[in-house]
């Protein structure tokens, strides 16, 4: 029973991980003239052609029929993660650092809060503590973020970096760092991502099979995708080249771990957490990301980012805090769909007072899980 009410953390938590190695390795090839939309086409090809062997073995016998409505669906969710949010994503990063994209992407959870209120997939009453408590976190979060831009602050010394070697934000080879232009392109690609996240738990309300959903998503960011790089790298063939190296390590590393498995369970997932929940848990990426980034990429660290970076995982946890107060309720919902029940059983009383009053019938329905025991 413990492990089962731990499951979904350590499987968020786990997810994390792979999206910190990621931010690693896909800005050691970005700073080594990978383009950030290639990059973004490469990985979603690589996802489609490992999740798709699964999803049609697997759910072809489950697989609802796809209707023109789930299409579009799935049409926009390919278009909103895998190709806006993607390209937004590593331009950005080409801009700043992997550090400070990852604490970038901490705003994700108050603009998925804010998405989910709308689309009614959160429940808000603002006269609650608990509900004053997530709106009020969604606006310091915003606010860590722009103190993060903006403040920059004095370099915090750490002993494993030798920041001498590598002074700059970004090593890339004719890009200069630009934290406001990085800034706004991570943060609208986050908006990007959070519609993404509310938009598949909508769609699996619809058409509530993961792994083919996954891979159609996979397929149309593929396909979207790869039509942007093509506009956006005419005339330069040379960018589409890769070699075992660090492009080949990043396209397949994110494919699989952060496209292929990572929509997958986070679809699982969001069945019965919800969309914020799954987003709640980036603050962790952005701390190994920090120290990956320092000891492997020579990336130096300022106190105003860190200051900014606290600020958003404070203003995060205030998000979470309103949000568990919530869990109570939703776990009745959860519940139900885990123990189906058996048909109502109608047990009829007669109350009778006395001889000169009339009988009285009282139904009450009675209903429990199906079970073998005997009584």
């Amino acid at each position: 029973m413990a492990l089962k009410t731990w499951k979904p953390f350590l499987t968020v938590v786990s997810l994390q991980f792979g999206y910190a190695g990621l931010s690693i390795i896909a800005k050691f090839a970005l700073d080594r003239g990978m383009s950030p939309h290639v990059l973004a086409a490469y990985r979603h090809i690589v996802a489609t052609i490992f999740i798709a062997p699964f999803a049609f073995f697997l759910d072809r016998k489950i697989r609802p029929k796809m209707t023109l409505p789930i299409f579009f669906k799935i049409l926009l969710l390919g278009l909103l993660e895998p190709t806006i949010d993607q390209n937004l994503y590593y331009t950005g990063m080409k801009y700043t650092s992997a550090t400070f994209t990852a604490a970038m992407t901490n705003v994700l959870p108050a603009f998925a809060f804010l998405m989910a209120w709308i689309f009614r997939l959160e429940k808000v009453n603002i006269r609650k503590i608990h509900s004053q408590a997530k709106i009020l976190g969604t606006i310091v979060t915003v606010g860590g973020a722009m103190l993060m831009t903006v403040v920059k602050g004095p370099l915090i010394p750490l002993p494993w970096a030798h920041p001498s070697d590598n002074h700059q934000e970004s090593s890339n080879l004719g890009v200069k760092p630009d934290l406001t232009k990085g800034a706004l392109l991570i943060a609208t690609g986050c908006i990007c991502w959070a519609g993404f996240v509310n938009l598949q738990a909508i769609t699996l309300k619809s058409y509530p099979v993961e792994l083919s959903l996954t891979a159609f998503i996979c397929l149309m960011g593929s396909i979207e995708s790869t039509i942007v790089a093509l506009f956006i790298e005419r005339g330069n063939p040379a960018a589409w080249s890769i070699q075992l190296d660090s492009k080949l390590l990043a396209a397949v590393y994110g494919g699989v771990i952060c496209s292929g498995v990572g929509y997958y369970v986070q679809g699982v997932i969001m069945k019965t957490r919800g969309p914020v929940f799954v987003t709640a848990f980036n603050p962790l990426s952005m701390v190994i990301v920090a120290i990956l980034g320092s000891i492997i990429l020579a990336e130096v660290m300022y106190l105003g980012r860190i200051l900014g970076a606290i600020v958003i995982v404070l203003g995060l946890y205030s998000v979470l805090w309103g949000k568990s107060k919530d869990e109570p309720a939703n776990s009745f919902s959860d519940m139900d769909k885990e123990l189906p029940l058996s048909n109502s059983q109608v047990v009829t009383f007669s109350l009778k007072a006395n001889e000169d009053m009339d009988i009285k019938d009282v139904n009450v329905v009675v209903s429990r899980p199906t079970t073998n025991d005997s009584v």
